[in-house]
């Protein structure tokens, strides 16, 4: 048992089945709020409280059709609302990272470190701190309780984030591709757009995917900025639909469930470019 070649053979043996078994156990812990959703949506209301993990036997469509019918139609409303704020503000804030973090990576002067460090102090700040000011510069100039004061707070709060993902990319982008664009007489805004953007491919579906569930999942900047009145986002939505005397359970576990299948299809549709965004950036 002193073996030599044993005692090299023991670490290995113990990793082989000590490897599956930690990864079991972390997909069953991510696993099981799935499994209870997927599960109570298809399920009578009256079944969830007393058997929550048990299959929906026989299963049911009765929950989502309350949900999508109901007189209020708060489900749709804070579909579109959610739909309008997510894609206007993904898309903005994608853009804008993208030019300012090439700007950064390639044309840095005097001002590319303050303006980076300036940009490293907004990731640092909480949103719920800053929440009462922004409430205020938003009534001062007019865009409280609209989609486009919300719009402009989700662009200011989430640029930082993709400006750092978009240098560590551009840096692995060759220099000698925008020097051969520059020969050709073309501008620093069209060496950016047609030779250095389209080579962004991962790091822009990254920054889009990573944006687009952040926004889609706020809660509290639409219930603040939007405000009863306005209009409310599916996020919200969920919490509206329970009452003081809510009972029914498989109402809101439709609501969420269908809350949650347009950021798996934002998910699917960028998946192949998704982990290259992450890792690209990380070999300089």
């Amino acid at each position: 048992m002193n073996h030599p070649a044993l005692r090299r053979l023991g670490p290995a043996l113990t990793a082989t089945w000590l490897r599956p078994l930690v990864a079991v156990f972390v997909s069953a812990v991510f696993f099981l709020p799935l499994y209870l959703l997927l599960v109570n949506v298809f399920k009578p209301g009256d079944e969830i409280v007393p058997h929550p993990a048990a299959l929906p036997l026989p299963p049911t469509l009765a929950n989502i059709t309350a949900v999508t019918s109901r007189p209020d139609r708060l489900f749709w409303y804070g579909l579109i609302n959610s739909i309008e704020v997510t894609a206007l503000a993904t898309t903005a804030a994608t853009v804008l990272s993208a030019m300012l973090g090439y700007y950064l990576a390639r044309c840095a002067g005097r001002w590319a470190t303050p303006l980076l460090v300036l940009l490293l102090c907004g990731l640092m700040v909480p949103p719920a701190v800053i929440l009462t000011p922004i409430t205020k510069v938003l009534n001062a100039v007019g865009l409280m309780t609209t989609v486009p004061g919300l719009v402009l707070v989700d662009i200011g709060y989430y640029v930082p984030f993709g400006v750092l993902v978009f240098m560590g990319f551009v840096r692995t982008v060759p220099v000698e591709l925008e020097e051969a664009a520059r020969l050709d007489g073309a501008g620093l805004l069209r060496t950016f757009w047609q030779v250095v953007f389209p080579l962004l491919r991962p790091a822009t579906a990254s920054v889009v995917v990573f944006l687009g569930v952040w926004i889609w999942n706020d809660f509290l900047n639409p219930l603040i900025i939007l405000g009863p009145g306005t209009g409310t986002t599916v996020t919200v939505g969920v919490y509206r639909s329970i009452g003081e005397h809510q009972s029914d359970f498989g109402a809101v576990f439709a609501f969420m469930f269908l809350a949650v299948l347009p950021v798996l299809i934002l998910y699917l549709a960028f998946q192949r470019q998704f982990v290259k965004g992450l890792t690209g950036g990380a070999g300089r």
